[in-house]
Parts: C-alpha cells; sequence; structure tokens
C-alpha cells in the first residue's frame, strides 16, 4: 500500500461529507467564533488518539495475544459494517443519537471522526508494516488536513451541495469502503490460510 492509497483509505474512514450535516447540527446553538474552536479542539484530539492507536496498536496486539491476521478481518467486518450504514442509514443517523450541549471528546472526536473502523485501520497498519510508521503517520496527516479542511468549510459545503447531493456522495463512499473492507477480510483470511494472492 502507497501513501496516497493509505491517505485515501483513511479519509473513506473518517467520512467528513458524512459528517458534515451531523457536525453542523451539533455545532448549531455555539456562536461562529465558538464553533471553530470546539471543531479544531474536537479534530486534534482525534488526531492524537488517531497517532495513539497507529504508534502503540502493535504493542496491545501483542499485550492481548492478537493476531494480525484476527485484527485484518474485525477491521475488514467493522468497516464493512460502517460501509453498509452508510448506503442505507438508519433514521437515528450513521452513529445513533447525538447528545445535546456542547460536545467534547464524544460524539465530533470519538466516534465521529476517529471511529472504531479509523482505530482499526491505522492499527493494522502499524502492525501490519511497522517499519513504515513514519509513512503511515504521513497518510494519517494527510486524510486528517483533508477532513479538517472538509468540516471547517461545511456550512459553505451544505449551502453549495445541499442535503440531497452530501447523501449521494456518502452513499457513493459507503460503497467504496464495503470493497475496501472485503479486500482486508480476504487478505486476513487469505494470511491465516497462507494463500497467496493472484
Amino acid at each position: 500500500m502507497t501513501i496516497a492509497s493509505a491517505a485515501l483509505l483513511l479519509f473513506l474512514i473518517l467520512d467528513p461529507l458524512g459528517n458534515v450535516p451531523v457536525f453542523l447540527s451539533l455545532l448549531r446553538g455555539l456562536p461562529p467564533q465558538r464553533q471553530r474552536v470546539v471543531l479544531a479542539r474536537e479534530l486534534l484530539i482525534a488526531l492524537a488518539v488517531l497517532m495513539m492507536f497507529l504508534w502503540g496498536g502493535k504493542y496491545a496486539l501483542e499485550l492481548m495475544h492478537l493476531r494480525q491476521e484476527s485484527v485484518s478481518i474485525a477491521g475488514g467486518i467493522v468497516l464493512f459494517l460502517i460501509g453498509i450504514r452508510m448506503i442505507f442509514p438508519p433514521p437515528e443517523g450513521l452513529m445513533g443519537e447525538i447528545p445535546d450541549g456542547e460536545p467534547f471528546i464524544v460524539p465530533m472526536a470519538i466516534p465521529l471522526v476517529a471511529g472504531p473502523s479509523g482505530m482499526a485501520a491505522v492499527m493494522l497498519m502499524g502492525s501490519n508494516e511497522p517499519e513504515r510508521l513514519n509513512e503511515w503517520s504521513l497518510a494519517l496527516l494527510i486524510a486528517w488536513g483533508a477532513t479538517a479542511a472538509i468540516l471547517f468549510s461545511a456550512t459553505l459545503l451544505y449551502k453549495l451541495l445541499g442535503r440531497r447531493a452530501l447523501t449521494a456522495i456518502e452513499r457513493l463512499m459507503g460503497m467504496l469502503l464495503v470493497a475496501i473492507s472485503v479486500q482486508m477480510f480476504l487478505d486476513g483470511l487469505g494470511t491465516y490460510l497462507k494463500i497467496s494472492p493472484p
């Protein structure tokens, strides 16, 4: 996996376009200046959490006596479920009910930006090829930077595209995520069964 493909995968998992309506509804009651402060804080918390999983994931796996293939298969299943929810969103939204008040860590940083699928993906990258941690960090920073840019321009995007276009884009991303998740699952299964890719 190249840095560009890793960054694209992480960008799809972070799902900034799908999060635009949720973030707008969460920040609606705050003054514009405060909205930017809260958004920046939540994005930085999400980045710190993802970096922690990227750099410490290998040790966490060793501590829990888990094989890399099991994380790959589990990550594929989680991504598949998130992708399905993006294509067929439930009435209460992608991540369930959102609490009122100014958000802090939950739900904006976790699980909307740094969700279980993102944590699983970076942990998998870091544990599969630990010698490339710097490259994975760069890929994560690129994906996070693109996500931050989209979420900071959320109001403008929402006005330009509208809810319908954003929903269509989110469902397209869901389709891509389902395909990526199936590949992750097959890779993990192939490694476990010692099947070499064609």
